[in-house]
Formats: C-alpha cells, sequence, structure tokens
C-alpha cells in the first residue's frame, strides 16, 4: 500500500468515525418516555412471595410480591415492595428469587414520591457489555487493525438503522424507501471501510448497488404477487395500535426482505471483487474475458453457500412453526398456503436474486475497473 492510499484511508476512517459520533449524538426525536411519572433503575430482590402465584401446568398466572433495594437512579437506596405480574407466558414471563438483579419501573405521585415499583425483567446489560467486550478482544486479537475497521462499520450499521431509518419511518416517510436509502449508504461506507478505499471497493460497491436495487424491484413484485401484508412483521400490528395507523406495513416487509439480504450481497461482492484484483496482480496479462471467467467461477463457489447462509438464518427465526406444523400433521399445502411460510419463501428467494445477480454485475465492474492502464499499487 502506497503512502497516498495510507493517507485516503486514514482520512477516510476519521470521517466514518466523525459520522459515528454525529449519529449517536442527535436526537431521534422519539426520547421522551411515555412514562411521565415513572423512571427504571437497576434493584436488587431480597426477598419474595410466590403465595399469589397460580400455577397451571407449565404456566404461572397471579403475581409474585418482590422486596427490593433500588441499586441506581434518583431513588437509590430505597427498600419498597415490587409487583410482578405474571400471563401465563413463558417467553414474557419470569419469576425472581432472592439476589436477583432486576429492571424496576419506579411509579411516583404527583409530589414525586415512589408510589409502586414495577418489576420489568431481569438486569441483562452488565453482562451483555461483557460478552459485546469478550467479542471486540477476539476479533482485534485475530484481525489486527482491520478488525477495529469491523467495529467501526458495526457500530454505524447499528447508528444508520437507530437513528436514521426507524426514525424516519415513524414520522412518515416511506418505509420501502428508506430502507433502500439506509442499505445503499451503508454499502457505500462498509465497504471501502473493511477492503480500504480501492478499486477493488469500488467494484464491489457498484455490483453491491445493481444487485441490491434490481432486489428491491423484486421483492415489491413478489410481494405483490404472493399477496404478502406487512402485518407479517413482528409486531407489527403493535406500531398501528400505537398511534402509527398510517404506516405502510406492506411497504416495511418489502423493505426488510431487502435489508436482510444486503449484508450477504455486500459479502459475495467483496469476495468476488478481491479475488479479481489478486488474479491481474499476480497474473497481469490476464485478458478482460478471463479476468471475468475467474470472477465467475469464484462467484459460483460462494453463491450456494450465501444462499444456504440466507435460507438458513430465515428458517432458524421460524423452527418452532415448522415443528408445530409437523407434531399436527399439518398438510403440505396448507403449509405452503400459510402467509407467514408464504413471506419467508418471498424473503429467500429475492434475496437470492441478489446474491446470484451480484457475482456477474461485480465481474463485469471489476474487469473495466481493473483492466484499464493507470494500475492501483
Amino acid at each position: 500500500m502506497t503512502a497516498s492510499d495510507k493517507k485516503k484511508n486514514t482520512a477516510f476512517i476519521i470521517a466514518f468515525a466523525l459520522a459515528s459520533l454525529v449519529l449517536l449524538i442527535i436526537p431521534t426525536g422519539f426520547e421522551r418516555s411515555i412514562y411521565v411519572n415513572a423512571s427504571g433503575a437497576r434493584a436488587e430482590v431480597l426477598s419474595t412471595d410466590d403465595s399469589t402465584i397460580i400455577q397451571t401446568g407449565l404456566f404461572r398466572t397471579g403475581d409474585q410480591r418482590c422486596f427490593v433495594r433500588v441499586l441506581s437512579g434518583e431513588h437509590r437506596g430505597l427498600e419498597m415492595e415490587g409487583i410482578n405480574l405474571l400471563s401465563g407466558s413463558l417467553k414474557d414471563d419470569k419469576v425472581f428469587v432472592p439476589g436477583d438483579i432486576a429492571w424496576v419501573l419506579i411509579e411516583r405521585d404527583s409530589e414525586d414520591n415512589p408510589i409502586f415499583i414495577n418489576m420489568i425483567d431481569y438486569y441483562r446489560q452488565g453482562r451483555e457489555i461483557i460478552l459485546v467486550a469478550v467479542f471486540v478482544i477476539v476479533l482485534v486479537a485475530f484481525s489486527g487493525l482491520r478488525g477495529i475497521r469491523m467495529i467501526l462499520s458495526f457500530v454505524f450499521a447499528f447508528l444508520s438503522i437507530w437513528k436514521m431509518l426507524i426514525p424516519s419511518v415513524l414520522k412518515g416517510a416511506n418505509p420501502l424507501l428508506m430502507c433502500t436509502v439506509t442499505l445503499m449508504v451503508l454499502t457505500l461506507v462498509t465497504l471501502p471501510m473493511v477492503s480500504g478505499v480501492n478499486r477493488r471497493s469500488f467494484a464491489a460497491i457498484i455490483g453491491s448497488v445493481a444487485a441490491m436495487l434490481i432486489t428491491v424491484l423484486i421483492s415489491v413484485f413478489m410481494t405483490w404477487y404472493l399477496r404478502i401484508h406487512g402485518s407479517v412483521l413482528e409486531m407489527s400490528e403493535s406500531l398501528l395500535y400505537s398511534g402509527f395507523m398510517n404506516l405502510d406495513l406492506t411497504s416495511l416487509f418489502s423493505g426488510v426482505a431487502c435489508l436482510s439480504a444486503g449484508g450477504a450481497i455486500m459479502d459475495l461482492s467483496i469476495d468476488v471483487s478481491a479475488a479479481m484484483w489478486e488474479v491481474k496482480e499476480h497474473a497481469p496479462a490476464t485478458s478482460p474475458r478471463e479476468l471475468f471467467r475467474s470472477a465467475m467461477e469464484v462467484g459460483k463457489a460462494g453463491v450456494g453457500t450465501q444462499i444456504t447462509t440466507l435460507l438458513l438464518a430465515y428458517m432458524g427465526s421460524y423452527l418452532t412453526l415448522m415443528m408445530v406444523y409437523m407434531a399436527q400433521a399439518t398438510p403440505v399445502p396448507n403449509i405452503f398456503a400459510t402467509k407467514s411460510i408464504a413471506a419467508e419463501i418471498l424473503q429467500t428467494l429475492s434475496g437470492s436474486f441478489g446474491i446470484v445477480l451480484v457475482t456477474p454485475l461485480t465481474a463485469l465492474a471489476g474487469m473495466i475497473l481493473f483492466t484499464r492502464k493507470s494500475k492501483e499499487k
């Protein structure tokens, strides 16, 4: 890498870090809590009273009384009884024991005096931070400077979705358009961040953007063709009931399908581009046609695994649903007629189209860029 390349990469990383910092600072417009007379805090469970819990088979209803000591916030040191409401849901319910650290909601009266504590769930933030820290250490130890760039890229992607995509959609922007724009922005900054500011990244960007735009069109068509309503997305109806009645859930579903496949498309595009560059560097006499053919061979090897990865990711989230169908001996035609299964098929196929198309598109871009007379060192 030349001194000029190092300067370009350093400048890009600095700009990237500053952009991430700006995203972290800017408000979403939804910071005001709906719990105007309540505040969250950590609390230690000192004792419990399970006498009002009703056990029915695997399920619990009623409530659990927990005597807790608040560990954080303005009411730190407060000792008070909290209520843990049980709804009979294995997914949502939890039963505390003395010594547990919980996240609680402290409700106050008009004079700001605590009057009620609602036991929300276990406090997991500390352990989550530990897991993230371990992952960062392992990644940096394995990848060095590139690992740090990967982490910055990950942080930027998360902040882009949390601070740009979600607030803009909630404020009335078209969900499909915003998902597409977010995906394009992430492509433009992630690939140079991971692979450097060079022709390899440029070729991968061209191939990725073209494949993603085609994927968007395919997703929109398939959503209409299979008559899928966006309410199939988890918790989507809750958004409507929360006051966002004008939210276009179907457009959001199409955008989510494209967003979900974006990572796999970028991954294959940079693999193909990097392979082409290596071939050209070690065999400068390689003709454009031979370079294109080599890229296609690399792409064919990667397409199968990427499509399988996409399938496993979607199937993993619906594995229990498939188990229910099998346990109930549901006829296969009934399964494929189900909206949730049709939605999974749509997401898998639309993403797979993008993965298949990104190889020839990246190969074409690389063939043009890498065979120019002015060579990058």
